[in-house]
């Protein structure tokens, strides 16, 4: 993808959506440290769902300790691999009291450090609660990426490099979102909504694919 119509594609996400936030609920760096871990595999509404109830009086590394693993499987046993999650967050929480003095780092390699968190999750962690302009691959922006041509890779790890290049300054803070909740909701993996795609223009997926009502026309005559 050209340079300018790089610039043209953020310039319209942002345009679309102003402001845009995580949809995984949170009430400080640490819950928020806990959800993404959590929605490794999972979608963010059954990682809400899920800790709900949980962050109301467990929103501390000390407070998740002492809550304990097992309880904590019970809060969070309708998300897949609970059981080796609720080991991670025990875990994580102890190496944030003893490395950390309870305090989530606003470092990569530290957050990298502890249990059951990769380059993934620190790089959310990174964006959302402390505003560094990093940009987490999942499947969403991966897909994205390779699909409109804006950064194409055969890796997450490549795909980040390439949007961390090609990203123009003003957009970097919140590239992570628009692109995440762009492949959520609009370039969605088995029939991408084209017709109403604000960046189609600008995309190399071909053919874009036609509005429902359009498709059902076709099938009919």
């Amino acid at each position: 993808m050209k340079k300018a119509d790089v610039l043209l594609f953020y310039h319209r996400l942002a345009e679309a959506n102003p402001a845009p936030e995580t949809e995984l609920a949170y009430v400080n760096p640490y819950t928020l440290l806990v959800a993404v871990a959590l929605s490794a595999q999972a979608t963010d509404v059954s990682v809400n769902k899920a800790t709900r109830d949980l962050f109301t009086h467990v929103d501390t590394p000390e407070a998740m300790v002492l809550l304990g693993e097992d309880e904590l499987k019970r809060h969070i046993r309708t998300i897949g691999l609970f059981n080796t999650k609720a080991k991670n967050v025990i875990a994580l929480s102890e190496r944030l009291i003893a490395d950390h003095g309870g305090v989530v780092p606003a470092d990569r390699a530290a957050l990298e450090a502890l249990p059951g968190v990769g380059r993934k999750t620190a790089n959310v962690v990174m964006n959302v609660a402390f505003g560094a302009e990093t940009i987490a691959v999942d499947t969403h922006i991966f897909r994205v990426g390779n699909r409109t041509g804006l950064a194409r890779g055969k890796t997450p790890l490549a795909v980040e490099l390439k949007l961390e290049k090609v990203t123009p300054a003003p957009f970097r803070r919140h590239a992570h979102h628009w692109l995440i909740l762009h492949g959520r909701y609009v370039c969605k993996a088995r029939r991408p909504e084209c017709w109403r795609c604000p960046v189609a223009d600008l995309c190399a997926f071909k053919p874009k694919t036609p509005p429902p009502d359009a498709a059902k026309a076709d099938t009919a005559r």
